[in-house]
């Protein structure tokens, strides 16, 4: 086990060790909240974009959920005649970036969320650390109405329009510390007064999202034509944020028997992580599906069966009334 997923598990089961890391944790919220005041008093520069930006992003490290959030409001958006782009870090990409993504472009250049966002929605999308550079890179190849950041709400560098924080009340705020003595990277007070989007099944207030488990489908059809048989014995593969939430999923879909084989957020698969001392098939999630394609097309002597468990996003409809109202507060309207 790695240290990054070492102090994770310490941080998901709340670990008393971890507050030998408060001294790193005020050091982290000085430098935070110094470079968060140099941008507001205008110290440092913001980039304001030629139309409105909309920020998705979270206050914890790992995952919370905003990646389905952000591929159903594409989608809902596109249904209304808005003209949409996106941009992301690329976290997990080698570039070069600035870089516009399509949907034949490969997670180790682009990353891997990106890659799936495309994939999903045929969005046009721009990734690279400088967003200012993403979105003027994406201004020239489309005309659009709004700009998503998938990710960005401490890039103080970007000023934006419209934030919303996806809070996973799953996973919650651990023990409600800074980096790296929680997995918070701002403070809990950073919610009050912004949009919060409640990621829950039973949802506490009226703007919430769950994720809806789809139909288990066949990365590598050829091999297996059967249906999918939630009985047989599983190889869980997962490189996500948090994967305790795969897990749940695959109770959901009554997948009791499986070996789990964790893997970093955004890891970079070799063949071998594929390769196991049984011949039970994989199952994995949509987000490392992405990098699978292309280990498949680089191995096609591997024979075993892929299933991937896809989830989607299904807001409340005062989430969708909220999304007018703001982007009606910009100048944009519905069609």
């Amino acid at each position: 086990m790695s240290i990054a997923q070492y102090v994770q598990d310490a941080w998901n089961k709340k670990a008393p060790w971890l507050i030998v890391l408060r001294p790193l944790s005020l050091l982290y919220r000085l430098i935070f909240s110094l470079n968060k005041t140099l941008y507001a008093v205008g110290f440092k520069k913001s980039y304001t974009a030629p139309i409105p930006v909309m920020i998705i992003g979270n206050i914890t490290v790992g995952g919370s959920g905003k990646t389905p959030l952000l591929i159903e409001l594409v989608k809902y958006l596109q249904q209304q005649g808005i003209r949409v782009g996106v941009i992301s870090r690329g976290y997990g990409g080698k570039g070069p970036f600035p870089l516009l993504v399509n949907a034949l472009s490969e997670p180790d250049v682009a990353g891997d969320e990106p890659c799936l966002i495309v994939q999903s929605t045929h969005v046009p999308m721009a990734v690279g650390p400088n967003r200012q550079a993403s979105i003027e890179l994406l201004l020239k190849s489309e005309k659009l109405d709004l700009i998503i950041s998938d990710d960005g709400l401490q890039h103080w560098a970007l000023a934006r329009q419209i934030e919303w924080i996806v809070l996973d009340q799953n996973r919650g705020l651990g023990n409600e510390k800074l980096l790296p003595e929680g997995y918070l990277r701002e403070p809990k007070s950073r919610l009050n007064g912004s949009t919060v989007i409640e990621h829950t099944k039973v949802a506490q207030t009226q703007r919430n999202m769950h994720l809806e488990i789809g139909q288990p489908y066949l990365l590598n059809a050829s091999l297996d034509l059967n249906r999918f048989d939630s009985s047989q014995c599983f190889n869980a593969v997962v490189g996500i944020g948090f994967p305790q939430r795969f897990y749940q999923t695959l109770s959901q879909l009554k997948v009791n028997q499986y070996q789990a084989h964790e893997f970093p957020d955004h890891h970079d698969y070799q063949i071998s992580d594929l390769t196991f001392n049984n011949q039970n098939a994989i199952i994995t999630t949509e987000k490392d599906a992405v990098k699978f394609k292309v280990l498949l097309k680089q191995h096609p002597e591997f024979n075993i069966t892929i299933w991937v468990v896809p989830v989607e996003a299904v807001l409340s409809s005062d989430c969708y009334a909220l999304l007018k109202q703001q982007l009606q507060h910009v100048g944009i309207q519905f069609s």
